[in-house]
């Protein structure tokens, strides 16, 4: 199966006006989302859009339609101009015990000959709020250093303001994975993310092993985001007020082809 599990770590770094570091030890599931009913029947500890351990519930991804988030992204690779009908496999954190927040969720879109042709972040703020951005891969890179790069569409933090971009580089899953995430304004980088993690088999020693070692990992999310919101705020980091979500859904990045 390509579905798996990754341990690792995240990693995030403010740089100005004011420095603040944060590190914490994370796990992810590859799901290859042609794979769900097998992973569901074969696992005693995952299910599918059900209560267990770990559970995937489609409603947590893309538009949450009945569907499943297969069809919304593949709805996307078309409006992108993208073939659909090859691999999707999403990286992200399950449901544990019923609960998962996610405040990036990155889906590895692949061509129909197998090929990685384009990434889609999809990006959840703690307002209720979800946006996505497609962005084709550029065949002539390195597959195993993606870089991409779009402007900012939806409030995150509090403490950022909407008119800046992002600079991805990702390292597409192997034996291991890299996600890096930058987010600049017009005077250069202000905050830099990382999770860097390695491959584990998906299997119910492996789901009981991370449950064990991240114990109530997605609740932890939640609470960390607020407490490291509360030490900017002391450390006198500025609020920026919140402004209205985007009209669409995802933001589409047509690769330049000038000259």
């Amino acid at each position: 199966m390509n579905s798996a599990l990754y341990t690792g770590q995240v990693v995030h770094q403010r740089l100005r006006p004011l420095r603040h570091r944060l590190r914490y030890r994370v796990f992810s599931l590859l799901l290859d989302l042609d794979e769900l009913p097998a992973l569901a029947a074969r696992l005693r500890l995952f299910s599918l859009d059900r209560f267990n351990l770990f559970s995937f519930h489609g409603a947590d991804h893309g538009a949450g339609e009945p569907a499943g988030p297969r069809a919304h992204v593949e709805r996307q690779l078309r409006a992108a101009g993208l073939a659909p009908g090859g691999a999707i496999r999403l990286l992200a954190m399950p449901r544990i015990l019923g609960y998962a927040f996610n405040p990036l969720a990155v889906y590895f879109c692949h061509a129909p000959g197998g090929a990685l042709q384009a990434i889609l972040y999809e990006v959840n703020n703690t307002f209720g709020e979800r946006h996505s951005y497609l962005i084709p891969v550029d065949a002539a890179q390195d597959a195993q250093c993606v870089a991409q790069a779009c402007a900012k569409r939806m409030h995150v933090s509090p403490f950022l303001p909407l008119d800046m971009h992002y600079r991805f580089r990702v390292r597409p899953p192997g034996e291991r994975l890299g996600i890096g995430v930058q987010t600049h304004d017009a005077e250069g980088a202000v905050l830099l993310a990382q999770l860097d993690a390695q491959r584990r088999p998906l299997s119910d020693g492996s789901l009981l092993r991370a449950f064990c070692t991240h114990p109530l990992l997605t609740l932890k999310v939640i609470a960390g985001i607020h407490w490291e919101a509360l030490q900017l705020w002391a450390k006198g980091a500025r609020l920026h007020p919140r402004p209205p979500a985007p009209a669409e859904p995802v933001t589409f990045v047509i690769r330049d082809t000038t000259p």
